[in-house]
């Protein structure tokens, strides 16, 4: 990365670069040297950079996966700059489509406010909520006028669109892309204008939607946003993108002794994939620990570890984090029973599968069906056998890898 005169601006685009993939080696290169030039204008003119991310609330949960821009943003904020977090929620009705190869079932305004109300205040586990800006971008695209669409429109043409992988696979299979779905690349074009943004972040499949805004930027006297994305997380299987419905993910609030488990099960591979994305650490710390592990100077198990407890960290404070390890020891090294676990008085003869779902310890029946039959569920260490077992001695029910609950009987 060519360097300038001034090393605070060389750390800062190092930092903020770190990790960032743009499936081009040179528009990598031409990205750090607008951020570059960008600093230093902001330098002179005495102000921050303005910077955004948005995120569509289409779930109420916020995961690991989004949480690497969102510590990308909290970087920014640490450096001095004005940072915006903003929130879908108006183009999360419309749906974006960049990484499907279907289209996306359109939200309703009241899904969307519902699923908002929690994201705000979960980001502020890793933003600081003291500096940051929260805003909606329905506050001004439902403004729009059809006059105000129609000019947004005219700076794209459809050759552009149709030229993009995920619609033109679509096309070839013969699944229908809808009209609308190329409204989203220039609503979210026009949140970059309206925020008069310097830099906007996001994920890799986002590129598109962020050069759009670029381009509206320019068309509108302003200087083209320096675009930063990054890749996206891979879940704990180490196959599909990291989500909640594939359950592959590592929540943010989650427990820390959850969320140290999950990171323990990664395979060496995609741990590896994790350190740039997930971790609070500087860019040397990274590339000195990928060294190390390389060189065969640290095994991948405690490099595991040393992720799974700055994950846990991170979210919970380092007492959690210390805690969570010695269960994870304790329990799946050690094979010994957690020293404390939730307690449950149940009638005897509940059948199990009730007891497991009244109580939300698993999902669904099916899925506790599926536990039995991989022999997932254990009383005292014996694998429970039958759909139709049922509580009948107090002892220790062990679900899953993870999770073990001391069970007492009534009367």
């Amino acid at each position: 990365m060519e360097q300038t005169t001034d090393p605070e601006i060389d750390s800062q685009v190092r930092s903020l670069m770190f990790g960032s993939d743009f499936g081009d080696p040179q528009l990598g290169r031409n990205m750090a040297a607008e951020l570059r030039a960008r600093l230093a204008l902001a330098r002179r003119e005495g102000r921050p950079l303005r910077v955004y991310a948005g995120y569509d609330p289409s779930g109420p949960d916020i995961h690991l996966g989004h949480a690497i821009t969102l510590r990308r943003l909290r970087m920014f904020q640490d450096f001095g700059h004005e940072v915006t977090f903003l929130i879908g929620t108006f183009t999360a009705r419309v749906g974006d489509t960049s990484d499907k190869t279907s289209g996306r079932p359109r939200k309703s305004r009241e899904e969307v406010l519902q699923a908002a109300a929690t994201y705000a205040e979960q980001c502020f586990r890793i933003l600081d909520r003291t500096t940051i800006q929260v805003r909606y971008n329905a506050d001004w695209l439902e403004n729009l006028t059809l006059a105000d669409v129609v000019e947004l429109s005219s700076h794209f043409t459809v050759q552009q669109f149709l030229a993009r992988d995920t619609y033109r696979k679509r096309i070839d299979a013969g699944n229908p892309v809808g009209l609308h779905e190329f409204m989203y690349a220039l609503l979210q074009g026009y949140d970059a204008v309206h925020l008069r943004c310097d830099v906007q972040l996001g994920a890799t499949d986002q590129l598109f939607n962020i050069m759009a805004g670029r381009k509206l930027q320019e068309a509108n006297g302003q200087l083209p946003c320096i675009c930063l994305t990054f890749p996206i997380l891979v879940g704990t299987d180490g196959q599909r993108r990291m989500s909640k419905s594939a359950g592959n993910y590592v929540g943010i609030a989650e427990p820390p002794a959850e969320q140290f488990g999950k990171i323990m099960s990664l395979s060496d591979e995609t741990m590896m994939r994790f350190l740039r994305l997930v971790t609070r650490w500087t860019p040397d710390q990274v590339e000195a620990l990928e060294a190390d592990i390389l060189a065969g100077r640290l095994h991948p198990m405690e490099a595991k570890k040393r992720l799974a407890w700055e994950v846990a960290a991170a979210y919970h404070g380092e007492a959690a984090a210390d805690g969570a390890r010695a269960h994870f020891e304790r329990v799946h090294q050690n094979h010994r029973l957690p020293e404390t676990m939730p307690e449950y008085q149940v009638a005897p003869g509940t059948l199990l599968i009730d007891f497991l779902t009244d109580h939300k310890l698993v999902a669904s029946k099916s899925q506790c069906r599926r536990l039995i039959d991989g022999h997932g569920i254990k009383l005292d260490g014996a694998p429970v056998a039958g759909y139709d077992a049922r509580l009948a001695a107090p002892g220790v029910l062990q679900v899953g890898k993870r999770a073990c609950y001391r069970i007492f009987l009534a009367g």
